[in-house]
């Protein structure tokens, strides 16, 4: 079977909400990334078969196809096309699938794989709330079908983040210590550097600013997001501003422009579970994806799980017996934020790199995504 191979990846440094990027216009915030990554790697700019970008609430500046949008306002040349997509949380997680599949298939060689959002200016959700007035208030709503299988039970990544922690039996307490692990980890990995060589400086902004030298107490002084829950602001992901973009490539087109491969897509796979519980797919789908690849757990050297909630890492550490201390090593969404459409590129991205720093073969990559959805990826670094 031919192979897609990764030879570079990158992403800005990650901006909290309101902060050094909520200015950016989307399609800026792309353009960044994408200047970057064709200036620094071999191949002509006319060459490239397309750029797929991960994107969700598409409204205002992030409308019109917005990876094709990044494309023209980098400069670059007007004939490569783009493609939105929105598969939630792990949209360029699966911009990465698409753009090796397209790769393996034969139909295309050169293909960007990223993501982007602005969620300053585009808080999760806005595309419902534009939909409000024309008599919508969900998704879901008027759909004989979907009332008729799940019932009335809230749709909603907060609700799905509380049945997790009542389901695994996680305390507030414990919650909250993983959450101030994932701090520390991304603090270290900032003053180590680890993140020196993924960044991509912009708009002066060199590091991500989202991290927080907070403490336990000041997250237990938090108010839960639901009244007598456990689920804090404190156990949950940052909502941030920042792009992320990867180049994937077919063997053939190592051989034409001279390129030195840094890794190869192993596995990819995309597996679902309980739409209402919504954020648990990351176990079942880790097991679907070990079967297929003929692997086991002990053969991956580094896991990233994006921290949508505290207990979607811990839960999928409980059911898998993983080692937290091969997990999320330099930190997730909680210290460094999940900028939705950008996030999937964003890990892979940090993923990528930490296998070279630490001389690992095999990482792997999942995340929690809406409707109970969960895509699955193993790299192996060469």
């Amino acid at each position: 079977m031919a192979e897609a191979y990764i030879v570079d990846a990158l992403r800005t440094p990650t901006g909290k909400r309101k902060g050094s990027l909520a200015h950016l216009h989307g399609a800026d915030l792309g353009a960044h990334v994408l200047k970057a990554l064709v200036a620094r790697n071999a191949i002509p700019a006319e060459d490239y078969d397309d750029v797929i970008f991960g994107c969700l609430d598409a409204i205002g500046p992030l409308a019109g196809n917005i990876a094709r949008t990044c494309w023209l306002a980098a400069g670059l040349p007007l004939h490569v096309p783009g493609v939105t997509i929105d598969r939630q949380c792990g949209s360029s997680q699966q911009a990465v699938h698409f753009a090796a599949q397209a790769v393996m298939s034969g139909t295309q060689d050169v293909i960007v794989a990223g993501g982007v959002q602005t969620m300053t200016q585009i808080p999760i959700g806005s595309a419902m709330v534009c939909a409000k007035p024309l008599g919508f208030s969900d998704p879901f709503s008027g759909s004989k079908g979907w009332v008729e299988r799940f019932g009335n039970a809230p749709v909603s990544q907060f609700h799905g983040a509380q049945m997790m922690a009542d389901h695994w039996k996680l305390s507030r307490q414990d919650m909250e210590a993983f959450a101030l692990e994932s701090h520390r980890r991304a603090r270290r990995a900032q003053r180590e550097g680890r993140f020196d060589r993924e960044l991509v400086e912009i708009a002066g902004l060199k590091v991500d600013e989202t991290v927080r030298d907070t403490s336990l107490e000041q997250m237990a002084a938090l108010e839960p997001l639901a009244p007598g829950g456990t689920i804090t602001a404190a156990v949950s992901s940052q909502t941030g501003d920042g792009a992320a973009a990867m180049l994937i490539v077919s063997e053939r087109a190592l051989k034409r422009y001279g390129l030195k491969p840094r890794a190869r897509i192993h596995h990819m796979s995309v597996y679902s579970d309980d739409p209402i519980m919504m954020l648990s797919a990351p176990i079942p789908a880790t097991r679907v994806a070990m079967r297929k690849a003929g692997m086991r757990l002990e053969d991956i050297d580094l896991v990233e799980i994006n921290e949508a909630f505290a207990p979607v890492p811990m839960a999928w550490l409980k059911e898998t017996g993983y080692p937290h201390e091969k997990t999320n090593v330099n930190g997730g969404a909680i210290a460094l934020a999940h900028p939705l459409g950008a996030t999937g590129v964003k890990l892979m991205t940090t993923l990528l790199h930490e296998l070279e720093r630490t001389r690992g073969r095999y990482g792997l990559q999942t995340m929690c995504e809406g409707g109970g959805v969960a895509n699955v990826t193993i790299i192996e670094r060469l």
